[in-house]
């Protein structure tokens, strides 16, 4: 099987280190593609990043489709990941949601991690879309501003071991969720030196979408998960015009490269 990994972020440091670990998590003869946003930020905090990356995240997704079984939207937040499900007919994760259902399945109240303060409240949000607030022990986060977006784990590592043990001492946390793709490989490093499970995105992600690949669902073609209406459109990339235009027949009919290999 070939899975699609999109950063929605433009930092191809971070797009390094998702890599590692997807390979590190991917079973033997699982091939792992990642690609970078074309445009956007270095690494999104805010929900006005959030749609930007959103939108880069699907352009990706548009025009590379037909080469891969399954996508992981590699950004804690999951940015454009609701959408991305309706327009393509193969499964689609992101990190947060498959963190959370990895957390809610190791422990009843999970905390995260994250790399900054403004990060929190979209982290907040995503969390409630998910109708797992009430498991959510905290969120706590680095103070510092970063140095550099692609090497926060060697930057700030005590400091992250020491959030980490906080949500289990002072919050209640069963499960520590380490969020975003900056991050990605740290809970691999870490989780010997920390009293409850630790959680990494990227890993989360590789080896729950793998299971839907091999499960092979069928795209909706009802309700609000099927693909979204043909009409009028203008000015979007011609990949996205494409699979836009074309609708849930042409997408049914579409061979998957799992299909093609026996992958």
């Amino acid at each position: 099987m070939k899975i699609l990994v999109i950063n929605p972020n433009i930092s191809e440091s971070v797009s390094k280190l998702i890599h590692a670990e997807a390979q590190r998590s991917a079973s033997p003869g699982t091939e792992i593609e990642v690609a970078t946003a074309q445009f956007g930020v270095a690494y999104i905090e805010t929900r006005f990043e959030a749609l930007v990356g959103a939108y880069a995240t699907a352009c990706v997704a548009a025009e590379r489709h037909g080469t891969y079984d399954g996508v992981v939207v590699a950004a804690f937040g999951d940015p454009g990941l609701q959408g991305i499900k309706e327009l393509i007919d193969v499964p689609v994760v992101g990190l947060t949601e498959s963190s959370l259902i990895t957390a809610a399945a190791l422990g009843q109240r999970f905390s995260i991690i994250a790399i900054s303060p403004r990060i929190k409240a979209w982290y907040r949000e995503t969390v409630e879309r998910s109708h797992l607030a009430s498991r959510l022990a905290s969120i706590r986060a680095l103070e510092e501003p970063l140095r550099d977006i692609g090497s926060v784990q060697q930057d700030y590592a005590a400091r992250l071991k020491v959030l980490c043990n906080q949500v289990v001492d002072e919050d209640g946390a069963d499960v520590v969720i380490i969020a975003g793709a900056p991050l990605a490989g740290l809970a691999r490093e870490i989780r010997n030196e920390l009293p409850v499970p630790v959680v990494d995105g990227v890993s989360s992600a590789i080896t729950q979408l793998e299971g839907l690949i091999r499960l092979s669902p069928k795209k909706a073609t009802k309700g609000s998960f099927s693909h979204p209406p043909v009409k009028p459109n203008r000015g979007l990339p011609e990949p996205l015009e494409r699979l836009l235009n074309g609708g849930p027949s042409d997408l049914s009919a579409r061979t998957t490269p799992a299909a093609q290999t026996g992958g």
